[in-house]
């Protein structure tokens, strides 16, 4: 498996997410402390502060939970496949979508969780339970709803497709939703119309689907070079695995 990755974009984002981190968390004491010491004096900075710094903090954990938390939704996602998708193009952070596979049977994206708990899906309504509110509102976002992201990223590759590859029609595009997390809670999405699995199941997976058909010569080509001339300069990395 041939792996593209943003290097550049993965390190920027990590000073981001330091610096948002830092600086929003002084905001906030910052703001207390000028409360302790002339309360009436500084009232709109500290009315300015709890906003300010609360959203800082939000930036830098938002950056952290896909650049610095361990595993990162790349490395996960290249740690199970690697064995399973020799013949496949992964592109991380280089096309519209954040982690795109390209197999000779055609395009998978993949929309990665890392929230932990205790999560289910029914007739794709996602439900999270064992995360206190506290730890959802300062050190976890919210897991939304899975599927409309993951059916919003393959409408955007088509979209990509279309404008960048208009030789190829009806091309068959993935999507599977991976949980990243180490120390996830009980996962339970048999419910989801997309497939939804922690990482570690990927590989199982794939063998599974092994035996999918595959493109004609020329679309798989057209898609390999729209990609490739996407992901232009901004490579850093090729990883042969």
């Amino acid at each position: 498996m041939k792996v593209f990755r943003n290097d550049a974009l993965i390190n920027r984002n990590k000073q981001i997410s330091k610096y948002a981190s830092i600086i929003g968390f002084a905001v906030l004491v910052g703001g207390l402390i000028l409360g302790f010491i002339d309360p009436e004096r500084y009232l709109i900075v500290q009315i300015l502060a709890l906003p300010i710094g609360w959203l800082l903090s939000q930036v830098g954990l938002y950056m952290a939970h896909r650049y610095l938390r361990r595993p990162r939704p790349d490395e996960a996602l290249d740690e199970a496949l690697e064995k399973v998708a020799r013949d496949g193009r992964m592109y991380h952070y280089l096309l519209p979508m954040p982690h795109v596979l390209l197999m000779p049977a055609g395009p998978i994206v993949f929309v990665t969780k890392f929230q932990g708990g205790d999560i289910s899906v029914q007739d794709d309504k996602w439900q999270q339970r064992g995360v206190s509110f506290l730890r959802k509102l300062f050190s976890q976002e919210s897991l939304g709803n899975p599927t409309k992201e993951a059916q919003n990223a393959v409408a955007s590759l088509a979209n990509f497709i279309n404008k960048e590859a208009p030789g190829v029609e009806e091309v068959p595009i993935g999507a599977i939703i991976v949980f990243t997390s180490k120390n996830s809670g009980e996962l339970n999405l048999q419910g989801s119309s997309i497939p939804a699995m922690h990482f570690t199941k990927l590989r199982g997976y794939f063998k599974q689907k092994a035996s999918r058909e595959r493109l004609p010569a020329e679309h798989y080509t057209a898609l390999r070079e729209a990609f490739d001339q996407e992901a232009g300069e901004a490579v850093a990395t090729v990883v042969e695995a």
